[in-house]
């Protein structure tokens, strides 16, 4: 089975994003064709959430599984902690003080 590009996953993730005015940012330019993608909710009230796609073997589907969550701090150390593992990483930051994300619409995953 054919697989999209991250890079033009988190494209069309950024358009999405822009299409409900929730702002969205590259924060980190992994590998165009095989980097994985950490997201970034900054919810704007010191508090963020960090996701990574994941494979869910029950559901056998693809989910985004909360990788940290709470202080801001907190979860930018949990990216540095990944960008040292893996420096291939992309990391977008999306803004919204109501926790919108997108990632649980179809096509996302």
């Amino acid at each position: 089975m054919a697989r999209l590009t991250s890079r033009f996953w988190v494209d069309a993730y950024l358009a999405r994003l822009r299409f409900a005015d929730i702002p969205g940012f590259v924060v980190a330019h992994g590998d165009d064709t095989g980097g994985a993608v950490l997201i970034k909710l900054n919810t704007l009230d010191g508090r963020a959430a960090l996701f990574q796609r994941s494979f869910d073997l029950m559901a056998d589907t693809r989910v985004w599984a909360e990788l940290a969550g709470g202080d801001e701090p907190d979860v930018d150390a949990a990216i540095t902690r990944q960008r040292g593992f893996d420096p291939d990483i992309w990391v977008i930051e999306v803004e919204d003080r109501q926790g919108r994300h997108l990632l649980d619409q179809d096509g996302l995953a």
